[in-house]
């Protein structure tokens, strides 16, 4: 592959600028270190720790579970593995709703101890105040509308949002709420086009689809959606790019294959003794059938 331009570093005027000239911005869902690595060299604007990491990577099956010490692992991850995207953390749940000063104080404990840049939050209007809160403490935050799984039972669902004119116009005001609070960027998760392009139009700060078309100023994808990871659920505002379940599969079959017919380890991967000292060791150890194997020359592989 040829080698990369050097980057400059993202920042949230970098994002501004792009917003102004009308050039996309793409934000990836993150959790690993390796992912960060490639996508953070590949030029990658914005790398999101996801919560939906806890998913894929620790088999929870909502993001409700996933506990404040996994996303904070994720975080610490992700900033060994980039220099130049802009580092966000997705704030888990109940993580910053019960007051400003525990909003303040996890998004605190991000930065210092994850290194993150900024915060993503969310929420609706409701949750405005303690969004406000955070980013007067001095920490950035994207806020983050529409389908937002820590509400799934308030939504009935994951259930596209701003389909009806009276929903689409709940979902302008916690947007204009949020950006209100402060808010450098807002989300919009699964909310009709016309929510997105609205906003993207008439907001001051960037929009980001995630499954809200490709109207907005960004997009964001949960990174393991690109390979199929997560198999349970395909979303459809998802695209598959390329599904490594079938690679995967087949590369741990040959492997099983490989170790029941004795084919692995083979001699390229096998280190031996040399052969006086195999033979010193055998004799020490009175290990007759190496000895006689030895002194045969006829090695089998271990």
């Amino acid at each position: 592959m040829a080698e990369q331009p050097k980057r400059k570093k993202v920042t949230i005027n970098s994002l501004m600028a792009k917003k102004k000239k009308g050039e996309p911005i793409t934000q990836l869902a993150a959790y690993d270190y390796r992912t960060a690595v490639v996508a953070d060299r590949l030029g990658m604007d914005i790398l999101c720790v996801s919560d939906t990491g806890g998913m894929i990577l620790f088999g929870h099956q909502s993001t409700v579970k996933v506990s404040f010490e996994e996303v904070m692992m994720m975080s610490q991850a992700i900033d060994r593995g980039s220099k130049y995207g802009l580092r966000m953390v997705d704030m888990p749940y109940w993580s910053f709703h019960v007051s400003k000063e525990q909003a303040i104080e996890n998004a605190g404990r991000f930065v210092h101890e994850a290194n993150a840049e900024v915060m993503k939050c969310e929420g609706n209007r409701h949750h405005a105040a303690n969004i406000e809160a955070i980013v007067q403490a001095g920490i950035p935050v994207q806020g983050h509308i529409g389908i937002t799984p820590m509400r799934m039972p308030q939504l009935s669902g994951f259930v596209a949002q701003g389909k009806s004119a009276k929903r689409a116009q709940e979902l302008i005001d916690d947007a204009k709420a949020m950006v209100d609070a402060g808010c450098f960027s807002i989300m919009c998760e699964v909310t009709t086009s016309e929510v997105a392009e609205y906003l993207a139009e008439t907001l001051p700060v960037p929009v980001i689809s995630l499954g809200a078309g490709n109207r907005a100023d960004g997009v964001h994808i949960i990174s393991s959606d690109l390979f199929h990871l997560w198999e349970e659920h395909v979303p459809k505002h998802s695209r598959i790019y390329t599904d490594l379940i079938p690679i995967m599969e087949d590369v741990i079959s040959r492997y099983m294959k490989d170790v029941v017919d004795r084919d692995y380890p083979g001699p390229k991967e096998t280190v031996h003794m040399a052969e006086d000292q195999a033979l010193e060791f055998a004799k020490a150890m009175k290990w007759e059938r190496k000895i006689e194997e030895i002194k045969s020359g006829t090695k089998k592989a271990s």
